[in-house]
């Protein structure tokens, strides 16, 4: 059976991240895209120039629409933007049964913030204890536990452990802010620490690296799988996606990395 995905995100137009690397990410994995959109945005691969956030109350009405007609399989939340919109994503999803993947997409590749400050505290008492998996990497991990970046692999299992008593079952804590030729991941959950290895690929090319292996990860778990094969599936997937980046010429600036690198030998 194939699994149907739903993504909760803001939309780029460029088509690097936000719900178009969603929609690519959960096809390319396996699974049946679908969309309900928190913000349009005018962006490329150079920065974000300008932000339109979505109504709270039809962003709601879509994530209805979907559940009355279709089985949903597994939720990704990306960009949110603001505490009323989180609110309302969250009353959206309680009570259903789906393992949700939640990417608190805070600051863009360029530096552009996309969640509102105020939002944070939204963000971390209503999403979070709804999260089967959350996926921040270092600068989103610090901002929600309001606390410096970590930059040891100590201080990473420290914030992780943080992390998990705001109510996530797992977290997927990204390292790829440390400096170094690896680029380490950690995966908490009620059992303790597993760091997830990988070489850095060397490229400028990561626009979305975030929303594609959230829409990976949540792929691997409507297929089946358990939260840590999950994260391992969907560590590799982004890292091949990463390494054929720079086979795209998308843009003068972070570029985004090639979601369907497996079709190019059958084309």
């Amino acid at each position: 059976m194939i699994p149907n995905v739903l993504s909760i995100a803001g939309s780029d137009p460029s088509g690097g991240a936000g719900i178009q690397a969603d929609l690519k990410a959960i096809s390319a994995n396996g699974g049946y895209a679908m969309a309900a959109i928190t913000a349009l945005t005018v962006q490329n691969t150079q920065g974000v120039r300008d932000v339109m956030m979505i109504p709270p109350a039809f962003i709601a009405a879509q994530i209805a629409a979907v559940f009355d007609d279709i089985r949903v399989d597994a939720v990704k939340i990306g960009m949110l933007g603001t505490a009323e919109i989180t609110v309302a994503v969250a009353r959206a999803l309680a009570g259903r049964a789906v393992p949700v993947v939640v990417d608190p997409v805070m600051v863009a590749k360029g530096g552009d913030r996309l969640l509102a400050a105020e939002a944070v505290a939204a963000l971390r008492d209503h999403l979070l204890p709804l999260a089967t998996v959350l996926t921040p990497n270092l600068p989103e991990a610090a901002d929600l536990l309001g606390e410096t970046e970590a930059g040891t692999r100590a201080e990473m299992e420290a914030q992780a452990a943080r992390l998990l008593s705001l109510g996530p079952r797992c977290v997927f804590l990204k390292g790829g802010h440390l400096p170094g030729a690896e680029s380490p991941d950690l995966f908490a959950d009620a059992s303790g620490f597993r760091w997830i290895e990988a070489a850095r690929v060397a490229t400028k090319n990561t626009h979305g690296t975030g929303c594609t292996l959230s829409s990976a990860l949540a792929t691997r778990l409507a297929r089946g799988g358990d939260a840590h094969a999950a994260c391992l599936a969907a560590k590799d997937y982004t890292a091949r996606a990463i390494a054929g980046a720079d086979d795209l010429t998308a843009g003068h600036g972070h570029g985004p990395t090639d979601h369907f690198f497996m079709l190019r030998t059958q084309i």
